[in-house]
C-alpha cells in the first residue's frame, strides 16, 4: 500500500513542476512579445493600419513580422491566442498553494507567534487575500486609465508595499512571500482573463461583423500587458523565495519584498529601453546592485527572538512516544549542527529554509520532513555527512509513523 505521505510529496512535486513549465512558457512569451512590440520600425510602404514591422531571424529561417495597432482590414483565417500559458500557471500555482500551503497549513501557512487562528480561517483569509488584490488594482486601473499613469504605477506600489507589511503580520514569513507573489501573478492572470483576451475578442468580433474596432480597447489592454512586463521578474523571486529564509525569515521581510520590486523594474526598464532601441541605461543595474546590497544588510539585521515555540496537539503526541528520546539523540547528533539558531557546522551559517530542528517542540513539527527527508529516503543529511545509519533511519521512519497512527485513534 503506498504511504500517503510519500503520495503527497510527489503530487506536491507533480505541480511544482508544472506549474514550473506553464510559468516557463507564460513568461517566455511574454517577454519575445514585449521586446518585439518595442522592436517595430515604420517604414513608408506599409500594408493599411500596420503600426511597424520586424524581421527576425531563428532556426535557419526569417521571419518578416507587421503588428497593426488596432486591427487588420479583415479577419484573417487563423488566429493564434496566446492566453493557455496564463491560464495553466495560474491553476497549476493555485493548486501548489493548496497542496502545499492549505494541506500543510499548521506547518506552512500559519505562525502562531505571528496571528493565532484555525487552518479554515487562514485557508479563508489567503483566498480572500487574492481575491481583493486583484479587486482594488482593477478599480484603480479603471479609474484612472488614460489619466496619470505614472501615477497610477505610484500608487500601485504603494499598495504593494502595504500588502508586503500586512502579509507579514497574517501569516508565516515563507507564506507572507509567497502569498505576495500569489496575488501579484493573480492580478498578472486575471489581466489577461478579464481583460486582455476579452477586448481582443471585441475586436475580432467588430471585424467579423464589418464594424470598426474601437482602439480604447487596445489601448486598455497594452496598459495590463506593460503592467504584466514589470511584475514578472518580482513574483519569480517570490515564488522561490521559500528556499532561502534570509529573505523571509528575517525582521524586515516586508522591506526586502518592496525593494524586489523596485530591482524588478529597474532590470525590465533596462531591457525596455534597448529593445526600443531608446538607449542603454546601464545605471539600472548600479542602482539594483545597490538595492540588493541593502537587502542583504537588512537580512543580517538581527531578528526578535521569540523564544521556545510550543508544540501542536499533534506535535506533542509525537513527543510523547516512546520512540522520542532516541528520536531527539539522532535529530541533534546528524541534523542540529545545521539546522540550529547558531549552526555549528563549517560554512552554514544559518538554518536551511529556516528549519529549527535543536529542541523537542521544533522537531516534532518537523516530523513529516524528517521522515520523508531522512527516514523514507537519504536526501538528508546531504552526502550523508554526518554518517546517519541505517537504524536510526528505521527509527525516524517507526517514529512517524507510529505517532501518526495514534493521532488517527485519537
Amino acid at each position: 500500500m503506498l504511504d500517503f505521505a510519500i503520495f503527497w510529496d510527489w503530487l506536491s512535486f507533480a505541480v511544482r513542476w508544472l506549474h514550473v513549465i506553464t510559468g516557463i512558457a507564460w513568461i517566455g512569451s511574454s517577454f519575445y512579445f514585449v521586446a518585439l512590440d518595442l522592436g517595430l520600425r515604420q517604414r513608408p510602404g506599409l500594408p493599411a493600419g500596420a503600426f511597424g514591422e520586424e524581421w527576425q531571424v531563428h532556426g535557419g529561417g526569417f521571419y518578416h513580422i507587421q503588428k497593426y495597432l488596432v486591427a487588420p482590414a479583415e479577419m484573417p483565417e487563423h488566429l493564434t491566442w496566446f492566453k493557455w500559458e496564463s491560464y495553466a500557471t495560474w491553476m497549476s500555482g493555485f493548486a501548489m498553494l493548496a497542496v502545499v500551503y492549505y494541506a500543510g497549513a499548521d506547518l506552512f501557512l500559519i505562525d502562531r507567534n505571528v496571528l493565532d487562528m484555525s487552518v479554515p480561517v487562514a485557508i479563508l483569509l489567503s483566498i480572500a487575500c487574492l481575491v481583493a488584490g486583484w479587486i482594488v488594482y482593477d478599480v484603480l486601473c479603471r479609474f484612472l486609465i488614460g489619466k496619470a499613469d505614472t501615477a497610477l504605477m505610484l500608487i500601485l506600489y504603494v499598495i504593494l508595499v502595504f500588502m508586503a507589511w500586512g502579509l507579514t503580520h497574517l501569516f508565516s514569513g515563507r507564506a507572507a512571500f509567497l502569498h505576495l507573489g500569489a496575488i501579484t501573478a493573480t492580478i498578472m492572470s486575471a489581466n489577461v482573463f478579464m481583460v486582455i483576451i476579452p477586448n481582443q475578442k471585441i475586436v475580432v468580433a467588430d471585424l467579423i461583423a464589418g464594424r470598426k474596432p474601437d482602439p480604447k480597447y487596445g489601448k486598455i489592454a497594452k496598459q495590463r500587458s506593460l503592467h504584466n512586463n514589470y511584475l514578472t521578474l518580482p513574483v519569480l523571486f517570490l515564488m522561490l523565495s521559500n528556499h532561502y529564509p534570509l529573505a523571509f525569515g528575517t525582521r524586515y521581510s516586508w522591506i526586502i519584498a518592496s525593494l524586489v520590486f523596485v530591482i524588478g523594474v529597474l532590470i525590465r526598464h533596462y531591457f525596455n529601453s534597448l529593445h526600443a532601441r531608446k538607449g542603454n541605461p546601464t545605471w539600472t543595474w548600479l542602482a539594483a546592485g545597490i538595492l540588493f546590497i541593502a537587502i542583504i544588510w537588512l537580512s543580517t539585521v538581527p531578528k526578535i527572538l521569540t523564544g521556545e515555540p510550543q508544540a501542536s496537539a499533534a506535535a506533542q503526541t509525537l513527543i510523547a512516544s516512546s520512540h522520542f528520546p532516541a528520536v531527539r539523540d539522532t535529530v541533534l547528533g546528524r541534523c542540529s549542527m545545521c539546522h540550529a539558531q547558531e549552526p555549528s557546522y563549517e560554512g552554514i551559517y544559518h538554518a536551511p529554509k529556516g528549519v529549527m530542528l535543536d529542541n523537542d517542540a521544533s522537531i516534532a513539527e518537523h516530523a513529516r520532513e524528517i521522515y520523508l527527508q531522512a527516514g523514507r529516503s537519504h536526501a538528508m543529511p546531504p552526502g550523508n555527512v554526518t554518517q546517519i545509519t541505517d537504524k536510526e533511519r528505521e527509527l525516524l521512519t517507526a517514529w512517524f509513523e507510529d505517532g501518526r497512527g495514534a493521532a488517527a485513534n485519537k
